[in-house]
């Protein structure tokens, strides 16, 4: 196996390889994917939940994607907690071009789950969500 070859099934192992899904949008290339996660994760437990013991909750994120099936297929893949709502902007303003993406830190695994998505070249910021 060549060197090329040996890097990128690695890649792909680790769960670094690139998104297989061309992107609409710039992205922000150059900053590190925690950079992108703007969520106090040290509030939360385990299962992804903060609160009071009588109310737990997770947390909901959002963050925006370029508007294609493709790129919402992906998200869905790594999130399953993932709605997308075509129709808002949501509080991160996602702009023509883009639909908001709404998930739940409630899930197993979470942390890896916010890591992966923040890695997408195509995804600038996850940011808390308030539901109103």
């Amino acid at each position: 196996m060549t060197t090329g070859l040996l890097l990128a099934a690695l890649a792909v192992l680790l769960g670094c390889a690139r998104s297989t899904v061309p992107s609409a949008h710039a992205g922000t290339h150059g900053s590190r994917p925690t950079e992108k996660i703007r969520l106090d994760l040290s509030a939360l437990d385990e299962d992804g939940l903060y609160g009071p013991a009588d109310g737990l909750r997770g947390l909901h994120y959002e963050f925006c994607i370029p508007a294609t099936a493709a790129h919402a297929a992906e998200v869905r893949a790594i999130d399953p907690s993932v709605g997308v709502l075509p129709s808002s902007p949501g509080r991160i303003g996602c702009g023509e071009g883009r639909h908001l993406c709404v998930g739940s830190t409630h899930q197993s695994d979470f942390r890896r789950v916010l890591l992966r998505l923040a890695r997408l070249p195509y995804i600038d910021r996850i940011e808390p969500s308030f539901a109103e």
